[in-house]
């Protein structure tokens, strides 16, 4: 088919900005809840495991929306989806500022997360579809790119609002409703890939079941297994180092301010991490970068976890978010080439879903851990063996898919 199904080169640019900024909007509201979590202890009095069942609830809705959003998107169109879960993840997100009590947030926060994990998968496999082969990768790790966009705003609000106004969190998540605004303009400025509008009425013939059937068929078996592995080991560490990584902090001595402080610097190294694997990921493959940028990660773990000055804290962070979200802009690149147009959202959306299990076992598990007494670096140590379990799975079950044209 060569390059018929992509978009212009200038209409590509504008996808990748767009759909970018709702990226970006999804990166905030997830730092958002790390940085609240670590108020909320203090003006709410919640212990490690409430902050582990607030954090965790989170990653159930996103688990229930990246399996909803992905079957939905195959069978009625990437932007429409797109659309409503932004929609429904920023709405929530504002109303959370309004929550009166924490059974009340954690309804809010799950709600906010169905719309999160929804768009996650729905919005890289429009990219990915939208470009040619030669700049797949490049393409949807810089989409991935905006993730640090949001991750830094949400570190500023953090460190700006939350400790110096009263209930400043409430302030930070009112702020997490403007993306609903967003939306509107996307309505009109983004189109559904033209892969997917050629393939449409394949994809209405393919019923949900046949669809999930295929997926654990004998030719696309092994590479389900690995992506279901891989997505679970990363979401897994990620949720529970970062979601917990300003509460570690305090943890370790430091006030909630300087918390904020160090951890919104440790952020600011998710950018050159991103920009090195896009063009690491286009010269020496998807495979290269998951699995060098997985064990560097795990290294950093380790060394994070034993660190005991400020220095080394620092530095330790700095490459934990250099080659942990390097990794992740591989993983949005690599997932949805293995599978054909018809089921690719649906099988990028429920290899994302069984992640989600990892992003709500995570953060609970720490918040249980901790108040068992486990020091840090043995719970760093557990995030460094899980991810080295993800960079085998692709060294091992994963194929190269470098350069190769999308299915249809």
């Amino acid at each position: 088919m060569g390059n018929v199904n992509v978009l212009s080169k200038p209409k590509r640019r504008s996808l990748l900005a767009s759909v970018g900024m709702s990226w970006l909007f999804d990166a905030m509201d997830v730092a958002l809840i790390s940085f609240v979590a670590a108020a909320l202890a203090v003006e709410w009095s919640l212990g490690p495991q409430q902050l582990g069942v607030l954090t965790a609830i989170n990653s159930v809705g996103m688990a229930v929306g990246a399996a909803c959003a992905g079957i939905l998107a195959d069978r009625f169109g990437r932007k429409s989806v797109l659309l409503w879960t932004l929609l429904i993840f920023s709405l929530a997100s504002g109303l959370s500022a309004v929550a009166t009590g924490f059974v009340m947030l954690c309804i809010l926060r799950f709600i906010s997360g169905f719309g999160l994990g929804g768009e996650l998968p729905v919005a890289s496999t429009l990219v990915s579809e939208s470009v040619p082969a030669n700049e797949r990768g490049r393409t949807v790790v810089l989409l991935e790119s905006f993730w640090a966009g949001g991750w830094i705003l949400a570190a500023v609000i953090a460190y700006f609002i939350i400790p110096n106004f009263e209930s400043g969190w409430r302030i930070a998540f009112a702020l997490g409703a403007l993306p609903a605004l967003y939306a509107l303009y996307l309505r009109r400025k983004i189109d559904d890939s033209p892969r997917f509008l050629a393939q449409k009425n394949k994809a209405e013939k393919v019923g949900l079941k046949q669809r999930f059937a295929q997926l654990w068929a004998p030719e696309y078996r092994k590479t389900s297994l690995m992506l279901w592995i891989l997505w679970f080991t990363v979401v897994f560490s990620y949720y529970g180092m970062f979601l917990w990584l300003p509460q570690v902090m305090v943890y370790k001595d430091y006030s909630l301010t300087k918390s904020f402080e160090y951890v919104l610097i440790m952020t600011l190294a998710q950018l050159p991490g991103y920009f090195t694997a896009a063009y690491f990921i286009e010269k020496f493959g998807r495979k290269f970068v998951l699995v060098v940028y997985l064990v560097l990660t795990a290294a950093s773990a380790i060394w994070f976890g034993l660190a005991d000055t400020t220095a080394t804290l620092l530095a330790a962070g700095i490459c934990l978010s250099f080659f942990n979200l390097g990794a992740w802009g591989g993983l949005y690149a690599y997932t949805p080439e293995h599978y054909p147009t018809h089921m690719r959202t649906t099988g990028a959306g429920l290899a994302a879903s069984f992640g989600r299990v990892g992003g709500i076992i995570a953060p609970f598990l720490v918040g249980w851990l901790i108040s068992q007494g486990v020091e840090i670096y043995a719970i760093f140590g557990m995030f460094c063996g899980m991810i080295l379990i993800g960079a085998a799975s692709v060294a091992f079950l994963g194929k190269e898919t470098k350069g190769t044209e999308l299915a249809e």
